[in-house]
């Protein structure tokens, strides 16, 4: 497959800027293939949008799993879907991986604040990590064994940085992704991160900031090692530091408006990474 499905791209270029512009530094035989991949998240993650109570939500996320982990069942017309089946069945994708990744995200569903770090670990690892390992499986199966350590720490270096984006969301949801150990330690509770004002949301914020740091720290020591065959799968999650960046220097702002880096700078920042 040569050319990437429209419906793919077209859901990728208007909610996953990061992840359509990563596509220009793969090879053009297997583009198609990571769009796929890319579109379902996007798809997975605006259910919570698409439904009025968490349990049709849990319905839909069931229908993509059955979808892609069962043989018995087929893509019903979602062109996203079939166009996934494909990729599953070229490059002999995990199932089991997608199973894991459908289940978490059923965290989005609901206002259960995150419990604790190590929770906000394994849904990170279950859906943004996940994807990383699948996309490099996409690119260079025999070199995505290699990368375990670096795509668990990107993916929750990115995850913190998405949801520190998307906190003027959240709020509106009253949803709460920074694990409530974290808000306890700096003296902030739930409602107040929903409410967004004062000292003891921008300490939370800074304290995620610094937990997103960690983790892209380690990735980082880990990346050097990363095969150049399975590189493209990563720059996504490399924009979590200059994203972190930003987030440290907008103080409030964070918590009515995302941060952004504009598209010239990605693509810098990704032929950089290619390179290194």
């Amino acid at each position: 497959m040569t050319d990437t499905p429209d419906e793919a791209m077209a859901l990728l270029e208007a909610e996953d800027r990061d992840r359509a512009l990563s596509l220009v530094f793969a090879p053009q035989k297997v583009r198609a293939d990571l769009a796929a991949l890319y579109a379902v998240n996007v798809e997975s993650a605006r259910v919570r949008d698409q439904v009025s109570q968490p349990m049709l939500g849990e319905i839909r996320l069931q229908w993509w799993r059955d979808t892609l982990t069962d043989e018995a069942n087929s893509s019903s017309g979602n062109p996203v879907a079939a166009a996934l089946l494909g990729s599953i069945h070229r490059h002999d994708l995990p199932r089991a991986a997608f199973d894991r990744f459908f289940e978490a995200r059923i965290f989005d569903l609901y206002d259960d604040p995150m419990p604790d770090r190590a929770a906000f670990e394994a849904y990170a690892g279950e859906t943004a990590s996940t994807l990383i390992v699948l996309a490099a499986t996409i690119l260079s199966r025999s070199d995505a064994d290699r990368i375990a350590d670096a795509a668990g720490h990107a993916g929750v270096a990115q995850a913190v940085a998405g949801v520190l984006r998307l906190l003027p969301v959240h709020r509106a949801r009253r949803q709460v992704y920074i694990p409530k150990d974290m808000l306890s330690a700096v003296g902030c509770s739930t409602e107040e991160l929903i409410a967004g004002s004062g000292e003891a949301p921008l300490r939370a914020v800074s304290a995620m900031v610094a937990f997103g740091r960690e983790h892209a720290k380690a990735a980082h020591e880990h990346y050097a090692a990363v095969p150049a065959s399975v590189r493209p799968a990563f720059l996504p999650a490399l924009l979590a530091v200059p994203y972190l960046d930003r987030i440290e220097r907008a103080g409030s702002d964070i918590f009515n408006r995302p941060v952004e880096i504009g598209p010239l700078s990605k693509s810098y920042r990704y032929w950089r990474s290619m390179r290194g």
